[in-house]
């Protein structure tokens, strides 16, 4: 099956290697940014396809947060992986790690072609990221609570090798229920990890359903801070407003604490039945679901039936 989505231009267009100072944020920028969201949409339902079973609202939540942090956050260089003064880029919710192939293979950095085989055997591109078999995943996950920790040790590793390289970890909210990313929050504020930054996506939900009936997590905002980190919190749909916030931490280089983003999402953004319907955490689509599906992300009229609801299972968050 051929993918819905555009051709993407030049993952950089400023050339192989992001620098500090980007470009303005112009109307065109910020038309790439939601390009590359929709790419992700599409691609996780094409890549859903091949596997028969796939989690897509989870990973519909945070496509606006990949496609920011991938074409306009992160410091990276086109077909260089392994790059030493890379930012780097972890997931507690591995299960989202669909949505973020594509945006590797974007950048060169495994060839295209092995989308099309995703969890097929042999394949390294699995349901969880491996980074001992996916170039450009810094750390394997899908166990979650581990992310955080992990950011922190590379932060500290870095600095001992006289590298400064931002860390980037996107936590689910229902992690937030992980006695370990507290550990990890109060280590990271005493080694004044100025260049971790924590990424919230606060969906709402997670596998046994909505986050604060499982156990509430708020004041969310308020624990961020207890533990020592400078707390934001924004529209995570919003690629302008994501923009501007990772580029004003980006080019904060006197910041001893580390910053914790509350990005508020939708999950199953994108598509409407999805975005109504908890089910959807783990599912598959019937041929004529995808197809309504992708005319939602379109912008398309999408087809009057209700598709069916999936069974949700699984991973949580």
């Amino acid at each position: 099956m051929p993918t819905t989505a555009t051709a993407a231009p030049a993952p950089d267009p400023m050339g192989a290697e992001r620098t500090l100072m980007p470009a303005p944020l112009t109307p065109e920028t910020i038309a790439h940014l939601e390009e590359r969201a929709r790419h992700v949409r599409l691609e996780t339902i094409r890549l859903i396809a091949i596997a028969k079973v796939g989690h897509y609202s989870s990973t519909f939540s945070c496509a606006e947060l990949f496609a920011t942090l991938y074409y306009d956050a992160m410091r990276l260089r086109h077909g260089e992986p392994r790059w030493p003064d890379r930012d780097r880029f972890l997931m507690g919710k591995g299960h989202a790690a669909v949505g973020l192939y594509p945006l590797l293979a974007d950048w060169g950095f495994f060839p295209k072609e092995l989308l099309d085989g995703y969890t097929r055997l042999g394949n390294p591109l699995g349901d969880h990221p491996d980074m001992t078999k996916v170039p450009g995943v810094d750390f394997s996950s899908g166990s979650i609570g581990h992310a955080l920790s992990a950011g922190l040790g590379m932060v500290m590793g870095g600095r001992m090798m006289n590298r400064r390289f931002d860390v980037y970890v996107m936590l689910g909210d229902g992690e937030m229920q992980e006695g370990q990313v507290w550990e990890a929050a109060m280590a990271a504020a005493h080694q004044k990890a100025g260049n971790l930054i924590a990424i919230v996506d606060r969906n709402g939900y997670q596998l046994d359903g909505q986050v604060d009936e499982v156990m509430g997590i708020e004041p969310l905002a308020g624990k961020w801070r207890a533990f020592g980190w400078e707390v934001h919190e924004v529209d995570g749909h919003d690629v302008a407003a994501l923009a501007t916030l990772f580029r004003r931490l980006k080019q904060d280089r006197t910041r001893e604490k580390p910053a914790c983003i509350i990005a508020r999402t939708l999950k199953g953004k994108g598509v409407g039945y999805m975005e109504r319907e908890a089910g959807w955490h783990l599912g598959y689509l019937a041929p004529e679901d995808e197809a309504a599906a992708i005319a939602e992300i379109m912008g398309q009229p999408a087809s009057p039936a209700i598709p069916r609801e999936a069974a949700a299972q699984g991973d949580a968050r």
